[in-house]
């Protein structure tokens, strides 16, 4: 469950994620929804560009539509059972539309197959993370009535070759994965299972993905992995060289390869774990302005013991070592978090040592989460999820009290600061106003002026809410 897991917010979860790309009288048409992370929502345009391939364009429509697909997430159970409860509603419209299909790509394919689509006959394909190439194939079986499925998990799948569709609406910020899977195993998380082990992209196609985008207008990048900070190309997971005549590639050199496309196009990551994050990447991120001073690290707990339960493969200690390290090398940077409250056996003590760590980091911004058990985790096999419900609520209501004071000191703190925004899109509460963000990831709502999506503009923060900043414009410092 890390970060990348909760990189689009969980407010936003079910948001549509479709484009009319090349439309087409003559097309099929593709309606398609994506859940959870930020993996899922990269995948879906790696999907869409097979697709399009195949004689189908995407739709906002979806009574126009011929095949509906929805992109699912497993880490926590309120995930599930929102896609479930769209897949009833879809259900529906198939039979008053005779032809229509219905399948479920991404982490619930491989856990759910049998239930989906026999027991409660919702789907009619089910497609894992790593069999997206399949499926026009599988649409031909299921357009001659079977139902079809492939879940196999791959140890070389990358789709490095395939130019994703861009599915976002602005044209300005845009994901490339750059590893699947993940080797982890924390004990809590369900991503091995359903993603598969971890394998790391050819530095030179994301390179070469980065600049595409860049000549196409988009102005950041953010570069995706379950991990990112364990990505080596050409090494095994002990550092071992696999071709002597390939060059190695790691993270830290990887992200400047990147950052070196051209110095306007920023550079995002996610996620770090804390116990691979080296200073070689902190050196990297210091080195380039376009580099986001913003580094989300989850933490999951700030007991040492629970961290061992939950497989993380640091303690506190280390955790807070690597913390001084990002504020004395990076001290500008924002630091986030993910927080598990109740997990198995956590005591009353445990979590004081939480709120404690979050005392003393002061995070910006943190993703927090009760305990919800997994299927076919080690915790499931291994622990009892003994902690009363109305206790881990508890607990998750205080962990959220204590971020929210220290994000409204930290936004308070701001007011006076300049600093360089891109505008990313309109403001959703006025049309008068733009919304950017900072290198340090953090929302800016300020006058529109004479400025447009896309442009990097100076703003001084003026005020602020609990949740954004409040700015004026100074003036416009490249575009």
């Amino acid at each position: 469950m890390e970060s990348i897991e909760k990189t689009i917010d969980e407010s936003k979860q079910g948001e549509v994620l479709v484009l009319e790309s090349n439309p087409n009288k003559n097309s099929k048409k593709l309606y398609l929804e994506s859940y959870g992370c930020a993996m899922n929502f990269s995948d879906s345009e790696v999907v869409a560009s097979i697709l399009e391939k195949n004689g189908y364009s995407t739709t906002r429509n979806i009574d126009e539509s011929d095949l509906i697909l929805l992109n699912t997430c497993s880490i926590r159970d309120k995930a599930e059972q929102t896609v479930r409860k769209r897949l009833t509603t879809f259900k529906k419209m198939k039979k008053a539309k005779p032809g229509l299909m219905v399948g479920v790509l991404g982490c619930m394919a491989e856990r759910l197959k049998n239930a989906l689509l026999e027991e409660e006959k919702l789907v009619d394909l089910v497609v894992g993370p790593d069999a997206y190439r399949d499926l026009p194939n599988l649409l031909h079986k299921t357009e001659g009535g079977q139902k079809s499925v492939n879940v196999l998990l791959s140890r070389e799948e990358t789709y490095a070759d395939i130019s994703p569709v861009r599915l976002d609406q602005t044209g300005v910020t845009a994901f490339i994965s750059i590893t699947r899977g993940c080797d982890n195993m924390c004990s809590f998380c369900v991503v091995p299972f359903t993603r598969g082990r971890e394998r790391s992209r050819n530095p030179l196609t994301i390179v070469a993905e980065a600049r595409d985008l860049f000549d196409r207008g988009y102005r950041e990048v953010t570069l995706l992995g379950q991990n990112v900070d364990s990505y080596r190309w050409n090494m095994s997971s002990k550092g071992e060289v696999k071709d002597p005549n390939i060059p190695t590639t790691n993270f830290a050199q990887l992200m400047e390869m990147v950052g070196q496309v051209n110095p306007k196009l920023r550079v995002r990551f996610s996620t770090s774990h804390p116990k691979d994050m080296g200073d070689d990447v902190l050196e990297v991120i210091a080195k380039y302005e376009n580099i986001c001073d913003y580094i989300h690290l989850p933490v999951q707990s700030g007991n040492s013991e629970v961290l061992k339960k939950m497989n993380r493969g640091y303690t506190r200690e280390w955790y807070l070592n690597r913390i001084e390290a990002i504020k004395r090398i990076l001290p500008e940077a924002t630091i986030s978090t993910d927080i598990i409250t109740g997990f198995c056996g956590e005591t009353e003590e445990q979590h004081q040592d939480t709120l404690s760590l979050m005392e003393e980091v002061k995070f910006s911004a943190a993703y927090m989460y009760k305990y919800s058990e997994r299927p076919k985790t080690l915790a499931e096999r291994k622990y009892e999820d003994n902690v009363p419900e109305e206790v881990k609520q508890r607990r998750l209501t205080e962990v959220i009290e204590v971020q929210h004071k220290h994000q409204l000191e930290y936004f308070k703190g701001e007011i006076g600061k300049t600093y360089e925004v891109l505008v990313e899109r309109v403001s959703k509460k006025s049309e008068d106003e733009f919304m950017g963000r900072n290198s340090q990831s953090s929302s800016c709502i300020f006058p529109k002026g004479n400025y447009k999506i896309g442009d990097y503009v100076n703003v001084k923060i003026i005020d602020c809410t609990k949740a954004t900043l409040i700015a004026e414009i100074v003036e416009e410092v490249r575009s």
